[in-house]
């Protein structure tokens, strides 16, 4: 039995390096997470779109993934670009990185309706005011070890501005 759960163990931590070296790296962990998504209402309110927030960091292979999939889809990386300003929120709570920076976390996260209690990455969309319409948990949108286009796509298209505000 401590032989297969350290297998296990073994198992998920290279897969986890793996994603986490060879995808490329989406979260700027030097700006500020508030200003960020400020910035993002202001470009949506001016554009007609919403705010899709990634909320997770380098540090999370499901994240990486995640951007990595929605890129490299033309189908998705569509509705995407004709409907959001899509941004990566670092969310790194660790007081390691400073007092200053844990804080900073900690804000980001009320501002955002506190998502985090669904596990990273967790998608918020704000309207065009920069107010939350919908907190949706990433692993609805899995299969194995990656992500399901129908229902990456089903996801974006429920919140998209036309179908939110017809």
């Amino acid at each position: 039995m401590r032989k297969s759960v350290l297998t296990l163990l073994a198992v998920f931590v290279a897969l986890a390096l793996d994603a986490q070296t060879t995808l490329k790296k989406v979260y700027d962990e030097e700006i500020n997470q508030l200003e960020q998504i400020d910035e993002a209402v202001a470009q949506a309110k001016s554009q007609g779109k919403f705010v899709v927030c990634q909320v997770g960091g380098n540090w999370c292979p499901w994240c990486l993934r995640f951007a990595d999939f929605i890129t490299t889809d033309t189908v998705i990386s569509k509705v995407i670009d004709e409907n959001f300003v899509y941004i990566h929120v670092n969310y790194n709570p660790r007081k390691s990185e400073g007092e200053e920076n844990a804080l900073l976390a900690k804000k980001t996260l009320e501002r955002l309706n506190n998502p985090a209690r669904f596990g990273f990455p967790v998608f918020v969309i704000l309207d065009e005011e920069g107010k939350v319409v919908h907190i949706q948990d990433s692993s609805f949108l899995e299969e194995g070890n990656g992500y399901n286009q129908e229902k990456v796509l089903r996801f974006f298209k429920n919140w998209t501005p036309k179908a939110v505000k017809p």
